[in-house]
């Protein structure tokens, strides 16, 4: 993973799918999304147990989702371990970057969204990274 992958994936992606959202302020999923939501990206909220979170509709899975949205991201707050399914779902709707929050990392799974040609960023935060960026 590069900079200019972080750069590339923040500079293409506009409609961010987070998988993981939080309805609670005070949850880093939440603030990240809102941040992003503040700066112009449209929030997909990606949760089971919600039916709104920041104004906007939440899905109960990806591919759910994808039925309504056209979707460039997806990024992840859930464990590692959680990742190879979501990364499939990415790859099945068609997503052009799937991003691994601070402290996620599956390997696997990130080159199966490589090969399949999603640009991957792992273990960084979206919000940091386009803060640095700006």
């Amino acid at each position: 993973m590069t900079q200019s992958a972080i750069r590339q994936s923040l500079a293409n992606c506009h409609t961010i799918a987070v998988v993981g959202l939080s309805p609670k302020p005070h949850r880093d999923s939440y603030r990240v999304a809102k941040y992003m939501q503040d700066h112009g990206c449209r929030i997909v909220p990606i949760n089971p147990n919600a039916h709104e979170v920041l104004g906007e509709k939440a899905y109960a899975s990806l591919t759910e989702a994808a039925m309504h949205e056209r979707i460039d991201m997806v990024n992840c707050f859930r464990n590692s371990e959680d990742i190879p399914p979501i990364a499939a779902e990415a790859i099945a709707i068609g997503a052009k970057s799937l991003w691994l929050q601070i402290g996620v990392v599956n390997d696997a799974a990130a080159a199966q969204a490589e090969a399949a040609g999603l640009t991957v960023v792992q273990d960084k935060c979206l919000m940091v990274e386009h803060r640095q960026l700006r």
